[in-house]
């Protein structure tokens, strides 16, 4: 089977959600398409400087296409957003997946992009061909929460307001300290840091409330796919027992306990070879299955592309775009654009002269 080369150096790219938020999302690896709901503490670019992330980024990118991206009001998407509600959530997965032309792809779902990664497989059982959870949950306010809890939320709540954007760590520090109790002291300098970088004080409060009040515990009934769910047995952040919950939920769901205290596990701690073992294990069958990539005197071109993609390349040959495709096909443009980027991604194509690239290769065998 042919193979490209893995990309070390991500590609930015920026796509429209429903209700006109643009969300900022980065493409890196090889493979077969992973599309990661990250950690809400994300920044795109920060990340691949990160001590704390970075063996992350590298080590996904040599088994899969890596896809990923900043939640709406942070990182490198638009901020100074009120709606962060699952159905808005929803809808940028969707935006992403959608504008990255992923047709169909494995799924991972890290802390809170549980519920929007279940609610997503729910409405699209043809697109998710693998669910993995890491540190995440289905709903994360429990219906049994004592006043305790509730106080305590409260003081998290007040902490972010009054410290969050302070130049000074004291304040994020605690979450820090929460996130990798185990960390050294240049690694959660790092979270302190990404804190500050990732998402303002007001959205963190508004957002961090919408999350708690989302639960999509009811959908989990109706996913039948192969489920991994992963979560450190110390986690401070996300109880264990979410998890537990989530395997239980989840017809054939498969749980692993992660020998760790850290809600993010780090590259030199025994969790980490388990953790990316467990992940690579379950990504194999989508590497066995990934179609060869095509050199300029390969095979037939329909020995390769669906005949759909060959529809779309062909009238493209003709010199219409996008709108025109969809027209003669009775197709959306977002979907045209999905099986052009299907195609590219088989021909081992990418960027501006792709297009180009593919109808030549389309011609050159007609």
């Amino acid at each position: 089977m042919g193979s490209v080369a893995t990309r070390t150096v991500q590609e930015v790219r920026f796509a429209r959600s429903a209700d006109g938020v643009q969300i900022a999302y980065a493409v890196h690896g090889s493979g077969p398409p992973l599309l990661v709901d990250s950690c809400w503490l994300s920044h795109l670019q920060f990340d691949w400087q990160s001590p704390v992330w970075r063996h992350y980024l590298v080590e996904l990118g040599r088994i899969a296409t890596v896809v990923r991206f900043d939640e709406r009001g942070h990182g490198l998407s638009d901020r100074g957003v009120s709606d962060h509600s699952l159905e808005s959530r929803v809808a940028d997965l969707e935006a992403v997946a959608d504008h990255a032309g992923l047709d169909r792809f494995a799924v991972l779902a890290m802390a809170q992009g549980g519920p929007v990664a279940i609610e997503y497989t729910a409405r699209h059982p043809e697109r998710v061909s693998r669910l993995a959870f890491y540190g995440s949950y289905a709903g994360a306010r429990s219906e049994a929460a004592t006043a305790e809890d509730l106080e305590l939320d409260a003081a998290f709540t007040a902490l972010i307001r009054v410290g969050w954007d302070r130049p000074t760590p004291e304040f994020r520090r605690v979450f820090t300290s929460l996130m990798i109790p185990g960390g050294t002291e240049e690694q959660m300098r790092w979270i302190d840091d990404l804190q500050r970088r990732a998402v303002d004080a007001d959205t963190a409060v508004v957002a961090r409330h919408q999350r708690q009040v989302t639960d999509a515990s009811a959908r989990m009934a109706e996913l039948d796919l192969p489920v991994l769910v992963m979560h450190s047995l110390g986690d401070q952040m996300n109880p264990f027992a979410y998890s537990r919950h989530l395997a239980t939920g989840i017809r054939g769901a498969r749980l692993v306990a992660l020998p760790s205290d850290n809600h993010i596990v780090l590259a030199d701690e025994p969790a980490w070879p388990v953790l990316l073992g467990e992940l690579t294990r379950f990504l194999a069958p989508e590497r066995e299955q990934a179609p060869a990539v095509v050199a300029p005197d390969g095979p037939d071109l329909a020995q390769v592309l669906s005949p759909r993609e060959l529809d779309v390349l062909r009238l493209a040959a003709r010199g219409c775009d996008n709108d025109a495709i969809g027209a003669e096909l009775f197709l959306s443009v977002r979907t045209v654009e999905r099986h052009l980027q299907n195609a590219y991604a088989k021909l081992g194509l990418r960027g501006r002269a792709a297009r180009t690239a593919a109808v030549a290769r389309l011609l050159a065998r007609t």
